[in-house]
């Protein structure tokens, strides 16, 4: 389940384990609640069945008194807009009428976030927000599809991927917006926790655990003629046997067609191809497996359907930019969480 971008560590929360991460949500005027309550459901509920807080989660605002998208209603009681300064993970505001300039402010305050290493998030309109800031220059991003061609206008030097989900630059990461802002959120717990607290989290939810980032924007979705084509019973089946030899050929067996239309049909449905969703449900499983103390890679790897240590090495590595014992010393058993720099 490689993302679109590759996952590399700048950008990952680092330090001694003396302080949660700190998550700041810059909210401005306009603002879209939506991708705002996204935020504040991943990163600002707590967490008591995993037995302690995730991030330290702040709102805050340029004014007292922020309105809304569209006047739905207005925002109070948040911390100033100083608090950025004081974030490991630094959100962004973003706004429907994309083509009015950001505060100063605002943009100020990102800029000296990605100056000291913070990292920034951008959902939706948000990459115009970072954009504007002049922090994705020669930078890979995306934005909600609607707006691919007024960004490409505006910002010429940026390397717009409007067609995914989510891309993780590193310490720049943008959503497509809606929806994909719950994707984007999860993939940063999986990237700071792992896959095990990531699928608490998911299921929270009561969301998909892990949909790639590389996936498109826009799956079809057709209503289904009779017999019904639905996937679901397909992945089932395969998420119970990932440890076996699984192949496309199989899948295409247990659902009763064609690899033709199997591979069709995890396109018009998933977005993505059937070897694509199996290898990252296999890798999803070494990261569980090696979460809960599994010290053995050719274990990990036969368990999870891998094959080999040296495959396990590279599709790990692939997927989360670590190797498989620097995955086990950060999400391991008595690993430390991510913590906030002194």
């Amino acid at each position: 389940m490689p993302q679109d971008s590759s996952q590399g560590t700048a950008g990952r929360p680092s330090g001694p384990p003396s302080r949660t991460h700190r998550v700041v949500v810059i909210v401005d005027e306009n603002s879209n609640p939506f991708e705002l309550g996204c935020v504040t459901e991943v990163f600002g509920l707590r967490r008591p069945e995993l037995g302690r807080d995730l991030y330290d989660f702040t709102l805050c605002s340029p004014e007292p008194r922020t309105v809304m998208r569209d006047g739905f209603f207005t925002l109070t009681g948040v911390a100033p807009l100083d608090a950025a300064d004081t974030a490991d993970t630094l959100i962004v505001p973003n706004r429907p009428d994309t083509d009015v300039p950001r505060r100063p402010a605002v943009l100020d305050a990102i800029r000296r976030a990605h100056a000291r290493g913070t990292r920034l998030v951008g959902m939706c309109s948000g990459a115009f927000t970072l954009a504007e800031a002049g922090v994705l220059d020669g930078r890979r991003a995306t934005a909600h599809w609607q707006w691919a061609d007024s960004f490409r206008a505006r910002f010429p030097s940026v390397e717009l991927q409007p067609d995914v989900l989510f891309v993780d630059d590193g310490d720049i990461l943008t959503a497509a917006g809606s929806a994909a802002a719950l994707d984007l959120g999860l993939h940063l717990v999986r990237r700071d926790h792992g896959a095990e607290v990531a699928n608490a989290v998911s299921r929270r939810l009561v969301f998909a655990a892990h949909r790639d980032g590389g996936q498109r924007q826009f799956v079809e979705r057709p209503v289904p003629d009779v017999p019904d084509e639905s996937l679901a019973p397909v992945l089932a089946w395969a998420q119970e046997r990932l440890g076996e030899p699984l192949t496309v050929v199989d899948l295409a067996a247990r659902a009763a067609v064609s690899p033709a239309t199997l591979h069709r049909r995890f396109r018009l449905q998933l977005g993505t191809t059937p070897l694509a969703w199996l290898t990252g449900e296999r890798v999803a499983l070494a990261c569980r497996l090696i979460e809960r103390g599994e010290q053995r890679l050719d274990a990990v790897a036969r368990r999870s359907g891998l094959g080999t240590a040296a495959n396990l090495r590279v599709r790990l590595r692939r997927e989360t930019g670590l190797s498989p014992s620097a995955y086990r010393r950060r999400f391991g058993p008595g690993g430390e969480p991510p913590t906030r720099r002194p």
